[in-house]
């Protein structure tokens, strides 16, 4: 009885997509989405985990790949998350309105002014882990005009001056070296670089390659871009990957679901020169980028 009203569902939902849309594309992926999440029993999420390596869990016959410890790699795995059921929340505490799209959200608070969008975030991110690190001196990114914009600089003093795609550096502040003025110099960056800057900044890296930390992107104004949290492999060397986004308006950093294959969900698998599908975004090449 259970598989006839299970099959008689899925006739009534393809009759209703057929009826509403004249457009194969749109039905077919309408019916990979509704048939996949009707099929699917897989479950990687363990509600009790407070960071990423401990919120998802590992399919059987994989394992985690091993990183030094101190890395950024094992920085971001063991990220801290909210309580399990947390909601994405908007710069302006309003909720977005797709909260079906994660089964995480990370700890990296919103700025009320709006300007921490998607490769802000994960300049933040990164920024951070240099700033616990003790790597100060590294914290550094182009702005989208191709000039290079550091932390360095910035606590000595130096500011920028803008014209067009013309910037110039002067020392017109007193020197200050504290979070309160780190977070100001991250506010800058925020505003002068993105998506496209980080694209052009940074090392590309094959699909072959990619690890923890490096990010698929689809460059451009407006651009996207994911960073990859965790990655694991079985004894046959395939691999499979955690992504997170932060995303415009500036909100909660979340970790995404694969809607795509909700079988092995939230892991992702990559191939070269293949699309990539996630909840919020299309990209249609798997490319990556690396932090320096």
């Amino acid at each position: 009885m259970r598989k006839y009203v299970f099959s008689v569902t899925v006739v009534l939902v393809l009759l209703l997509l057929f009826v509403k849309t004249s457009k194969g594309k749109m039905i077919a992926s309408h019916v990979k989405g509704i048939t996949t999440n009707m099929i699917s029993t897989a479950d990687y999420i363990n509600a009790e985990g407070d960071s990423i390596s401990t919120r998802v869990t590992v399919p059987s016959g994989y394992k985690r790949v091993q990183y030094e410890s101190g890395s950024f790699q094992e920085y971001l795995r063991n990220y801290q998350l909210k309580p399990y059921g947390s909601k994405i929340i908007n710069y302006d505490d309003s909720e977005y309105f797709a909260q079906d799209w994660h089964d995480a959200i990370l700890e990296v608070p919103v700025p009320k002014n709006g300007l921490q969008q998607c490769a802000d975030a994960l300049m933040r991110i990164r920024s951070e882990y240099l700033w616990k690190e003790d790597r100060k001196d590294e914290i550094g990114f182009n702005f989208t005009s191709g000039h290079y914009c550091s932390w360095k600089k910035y606590a000595e003093g130096y500011r920028p001056k803008i014209s067009g795609n013309n910037v110039t550096f002067h020392k017109t502040a007193s020197p200050n070296h504290s979070k309160f003025g780190f977070y100001k110099y991250l506010n800058l960056i925020y505003t002068y670089a993105g998506t496209l800057s980080m694209y052009h900044e940074l090392p590309k890296v094959s699909v072959a390659d990619i690890n923890i930390g490096d990010m698929l992107v689809k460059p451009g104004s407006p651009g996207h871009i994911e960073i990859i949290v965790d990655e694991i492999v079985n004894e046959q060397g395939d691999k499979m990957y955690l992504l997170a986004q932060g995303n415009t308006p500036a909100q909660s950093v979340c970790l995404l679901k694969n809607f795509d294959d909700t079988s092995i969900s939230p892991w992702y698998r990559f191939d070269k020169n293949e699309p990539v599908y996630t909840p919020s975004y299309y990209f249609d090449e798997a490319k990556f980028i690396r932090f320096k």
